[in-house]
């Protein structure tokens, strides 16, 4: 978890904190924070625009994401974080039936959903276990789980 200073905004959300960070002219990092976390008022004009688009998706999960993310990764990462980027909202796929598509194996997929820097964007909670919700931020438990359960419901995936 990146420290309050580095961040370059962090607004309320229903399961907690959303905190956003910047690289130039690119969104970062885009975190899921526990309740209490400290806010900070977007200042800078792409962050102001990061927090609206994030405010819109806690209102609204259809709404379109159009922020410039830096996806610095491998380029197995980066073909995963494209395959995320493509799951519609209200559908999940397990970790098999994704690595399938891209032709690997779920563990390594895994990894690739637990390094995503820029969730909901890229949506990595739409990535499930066959007999479960998997894991989520690299946990099994605890509030990254809570997160998870949350943006389920939200899309219409999960009951209320």
């Amino acid at each position: 978890m990146l420290d309050t200073e580095a961040r370059d905004a962090c607004i309320p959300a229903p399961f907690g904190c959303i905190g956003v960070r910047l690289a130039g002219d690119f969104v970062a990092r885009i975190e899921y924070l526990p309740p209490g976390s400290a806010l900070r008022s977007p200042r800078e004009p792409l962050a102001v625009e990061a927090c609206r688009q994030l405010e819109r998706y806690l209102e609204d999960p259809h709404f379109p994401f159009d922020l410039p993310i830096a996806l610095d990764g491998t380029p197995f990462r980066r073909r995963v974080w494209d395959a995320l980027r493509r799951i519609p909202v209200g559908v999940v796929l397990t970790y098999g039936e994704l690595a399938d598509r891209l032709g690997t194996v779920a563990r390594p997929l895994g990894g690739a959903c637990g390094s995503n820097p820029v969730p909901p964007v890229v949506p990595c909670h739409r990535v499930v276990a066959r007999d479960g919700l998997g894991g989520f931020m690299g946990r099994t438990d605890g509030h990254p789980m809570e997160v998870k359960r949350w943006l389920l419901r939200h899309e219409g995936v999960l009951a209320p």
